[in-house]
Order: C-alpha cells, then sequence, then structure tokens
C-alpha cells in the first residue's frame, strides 16, 4: 500500500505506537531483578519469590498462541487496544499491589497483555508496511527487543534507588496510554475476516493446559521437584493429557487454533525448528554466561554486563543490518549466514577456560548476537510468507511461540547439565568445601553469582570452586553449540522456493 502526506505520517504513527507497546511489554519482563530484595523487605511473601518472574512468564507464553489466531478472526485493532489496555490496567494493579500474592495476580494479567502485545506488533508492523519494506519494518522489533534489554536491568535500579519499586509499574501508565493513543487514532485494518467464526474453545484449553505444563515442568524439574518424584510424574501425566486432547481437538475444530497441516509445509516448519533453536542457543548463553564470567573467571558484575551487553546489541544491530539487506540476498541466505554466525560463536566458547579474556568474550557473543539477529529476522519472513495473507497472525504468534519455547527449554535443559556436573566435581574433591556452600549449590547454581554466597567460601577453596564452575558451564556451551548445528544442518532442507 503507498502511504502519502497524512498517511505516512499515520504509518510512523502505528509504528511508533506498536513498538513503544513492545517496548513496555519487553522492559517489563527485566526491571524486576533489580526491585526484588525491596518488594520482598517491604511486601513480605518470600515464598512466593519466583511466582512474581514465572506468573508472568507462563502468562505471557499461553496467551501468544490464542492472540494471534484471534488476530485472523478479529479486528485487530481492537485486540492490540484490548492488550495495551489490560497491561496498563495491570501493572497500575502491580504498582499499588498491598501483598505479594495480590501482585503475582497481577503479574498474571501483565503477562496476558504483554502475551497479546508480542503475538499483535508484529502482525500490526507487517500489514503496515510499505511492499519491499517489510523486513525493514519488522527489524525494528529486533532492535527495541535489544534496547530494552541493555538498558532494563539499570533503569531497575535507578528507578529503586531514587523513587520507589512501585514506579516501575506506575511508569507503564503514561506510555501505554500513548500508545494506545496512536492505535487508535491511526490504525486501520488492512485484512478482511471472516464473516463466520468458530472459536475452537476444545483447542484452546487444551492448548493452554499443555503449554503451561511443559513449561512448567522445564522450569522445576532437576531443580523444585525431583525427577523421579511423584508431584512431577503426576505433572508430566496431565501435561500429556491436555495434549492428546488437544491433538483430538485440532482433528476434529471446524476452524482449529492451530492446523497441523501448516506444519506439512516445510518453510512453516523448519522456520520455525531454526528459531526454536537459534533461541535455545542464545537464552542458554544469556542465562549461563554470567555464571561463567562471575564464577569461574571472578569477573565483576559490571564486567560481566559489558559482555552480556555484547550480545543484546549484536542482536539489535544484526537485526537492523539483515533488514536492509534482505531483499538483496534473500530470507535463505540470511538464515544461513546467520546461522553460520551462531556455529562459529557457540563454537569458540568451546575453547573457553578460566584464561580466557574479557575481549575474547565481548567478540565471541558479538557473533552471537548478530547470528540471532539474522536468524529471528529471517525465520519470521520465511513462516509469514508459508501460509495465506489470512493466516498471518497465526504464522506471527506461533514463530514467537517456538522462540519463547526454545529459549525456557534451553535454560531448563542446560541448567540441568551445568548443576549435575558441578555438583560432580565439588563430591569429588570431597570435604574441602563447607557444608553451608554445597547447600546453598543445591538450591540452586544461580548463588555462585551472590555476594553473600562467596563470603562463606573459606581461603583456599576458591579455585577448586572456580574449575568445578568452568566444567560445569562447559557442558552447557558443548549443548548449546550442538543444537547451532542441528540448525545448519535444517537451513539445508529449506525449499529452494524461500528466496
Amino acid at each position: 500500500m503507498n502511504f502519502s502526506g497524512k498517511k505516512n505520517l499515520g504509518k510512523s504513527w502505528i509504528i511508533g505506537a506498536a513498538l513503544l507497546a513492545l517496548f513496555l511489554g519487553a522492559l517489563d519482563a527485566l526491571v524486576m531483578s533489580a526491585a526484588m530484595p525491596t518488594i520482598i523487605t517491604e511486601l513480605g511473601g518470600l515464598h512466593l519469590y519466583a511466582w512474581v518472574y514465572s506468573a508472568y512468564f507462563l502468562a505471557r507464553a499461553v496467551s501468544l498462541p490464542v492472540f494471534g489466531k484471534l488476530s485472523d478472526l478479529f479486528a485487530v485493532k481492537k485486540l492490540f487496544l484490548f492488550s495495551i489496555g489490560l497491561f496498563v490496567i495491570a501493572s497500575m494493579a502491580a504498582g499499588v499491589s498491598p501483598s505479594m500474592g495480590f501482585l503475582v495476580a497481577a503479574r498474571v494479567f501483565q503477562g496476558i497483555g504483554a502475551g497479546g502485545i508480542f503475538a499483535l506488533v508484529y502482525v500490526v508492523l507487517s500489514d503496515v508496511s510499505s511492499p519491499g519494506q517489510r523486513a525493514k519494518t519488522l527489524s525494528l522489533g529486533s532492535f527495541i527487543w535489544g534496547i530494552s534489554s541493555v538498558i532494563g536491568p539499570t533503569l531497575g535500579g535507578f528507578i529503586v534507588t531514587f523513587f520507589s519499586w512501585r514506579w516501575i509499574f506506575l511508569m507503564n501508565l503514561p506510555l501505554g496510554i500513548l500508545s494506545l493513543v496512536g492505535i487508535f487514532y491511526f490504525f486501520e485494518e488492512f485484512r478482511e475476516k471472516p464473516a463466520q467464526v468458530h472459536l475452537d474453545w476444545a483447542g484452546v484449553t487444551c492448548m493452554s493446559g499443555f503449554i503451561l505444563g511443559l513449561l512448567i515442568l522445564v522450569m522445576v524439574g532437576g531443580r523444585e521437584l525431583a525427577w523421579d518424584c511423584v508431584q512431577f510424574s503426576a505433572l508430566a501425566l496431565v501435561t500429556l493429557f491436555f495434549g492428546a486432547g488437544f491433538y483430538l481437538a485440532e482433528k476434529n475444530a471446524k476452524d482449529p487454533i492451530l492446523d497441523f497441516k501448516f506444519f506439512k509445509n516445510s518453510s512453516f516448519a523448519l522456520g520455525n525448528i531454526i528459531a526454536f533453536c537459534a533461541s535455545f542457543s542464545t537464552f542458554a548463553l544469556f542465562a549461563y554466561v554470567p555464571l561463567f564470567l562471575q564464577g569461574a573467571l571472578g569477573k565483576t558484575p559490571l564486567q560481566v554486563g559489558y559482555v552480556m551487553l555484547s550480545l543484546s546489541l549484536g542482536w539489535s544491530l544484526g537485526s537492523l543490518i539483515i533488514g536492509r539487506l534482505m531483499h538483496i540476498i534473500g530470507q535463505k541466505k540470511a538464515t544461513l549466514a546467520g546461522v553460520l554466525l551462531m556455529v562459529t560463536g557457540t563454537g569458540l566458547t568451546l575453547g573457553f577456560s578460566r584464561t580466557t579474556s574479557m575481549i575474547d568474550c565481548f567478540l565471541i557473543f558479538q557473533v552471537v548476537g548478530f547470528g540471532m539477529g539474522f536468524i529471528t529476522l529471517s525465520t519470521l519472513l520465511i513462516v509469514q510468507d508459508s501460509l495465506n495473507a489470512q493466516d498471518l497472525g497465526v504464522a506471527t504468534s506461533f514463530h514467537q511461540f517456538s522462540r519463547t519455547l526454545g529459549g525456557t527449554i534451553g535454560v531448563g535443559l542446560c541448567g540441568g547439565f551445568v548443576t549435575t556436573r558441578l555438583m560432580n566435581n565439588l563430591t569429588a574433591v570431597g570435604n574441602q568445601l563447607p557444608e553451608a556452600v554445597l547447600s546453598r549449590l543445591h538450591q540452586g547454581v544461580e548463588n555462585l553469582l551472590q555476594a553473600e554466597f562467596h563470603a562463606l567460601i573459606p581461603p583456599g577453596v576458591d579455585k577448586i570452586l572456580q574449575e568445578a564452575v568452568t566444567n560445569g558451564v562447559y557442558s552447557a556451551f558443548v549443548v548449546v553449540f550442538a543444537i547451532s548445528l542441528i540448525s545448519l544442518g535444517l537451513v539445508a532442507f529449506l525449499p529452494n522456493k524461500v528466496l
């Protein structure tokens, strides 16, 4: 569609409003870490600490594919306004929370709103893009993700230090209202919607149960719940029950929320699997590289932040660059370039040791970040182009869901490897470490990042712990590299029709 004069201005407002909504949702997941100690001190409820994060994340993951399907059936404008409005109202509720239980409940509704935003923002950007400019417009979404990851933790610390933790949520009100105004006044529908709608309620229910069960299994397995305990087995059975129900519901639905026939399309299937693998590798590195840098190399949190910044900036810049080159090199070559960068970067991590320099880490993770930026955008375009225009919402949201699932499983699976190998190494050295140190590590290897944990380590034993951390995190690097190689093999099977 050609835009000129007021239409050009309207297009800019729509893109700006959509990106602002995406910024709010992405930022909200990142500013919490600096605020949580203060929140716990004021509200109590330490036993609900993890659920402040998990409630938001799980609600977002479940609502993503639901909103994607709804955008193919109903007006995108109304759905987007609802999602942003719900997110703003839930943010206000979180900001005035009188208790931890109330805060967790507010985070659930924030997550639902964020899921709608994440599902719809790329649909909106795709709808308003001028011919031949979709890649460039969509690349702005990945840039916003990178910017959020850069300023999120710092902004959270600033707000807690100089204002109140409540403003972490309350600042969403004016920005959210600005986004609402932009969408309300300037957005127009570009796709025709069906006259008759058949909502797949059975599919939505079973899919939600299956996603929740699967993600909880990944998040708690081997940590909060032992793999062989009764509770874990019961949760696994319930998850399988919902999975079977989802399959049967979609086979019999008049208009399924996710048509399994889509997976017969190799572009749709491979594009999502490659996105899954890339997110698996990238988010596992996000989770366990700080553990290596601080626990094995003895670097400060500030130095760790610099290295992780290189990965985030690489992701943002990679997406912006490939968005401007996509029409020249094509989607398949862009995906191949991204995967080759990912394989190169993750392969170089296998050479990490306690003598690795910060410059090496910075450059290697920037390579990985560039690869992720290439892959995220190119696979999204491949998946969108694999289906008809009326299924744009499903294609876009399922790509987002594949990335979410890949990151979750990557962090969970690699966490199991890291913890197991770390504890095996420490057990092998006998009783040289105090029981308090071993107990804290059993609770979670993330304790290695806490200053009070290091105060428990007696002099002369830190080298043993650093060596154990190096070996433990190395197992995650091996898994990440293997997954990257799998994605490289999958690129070869992308159809030649993918330009």
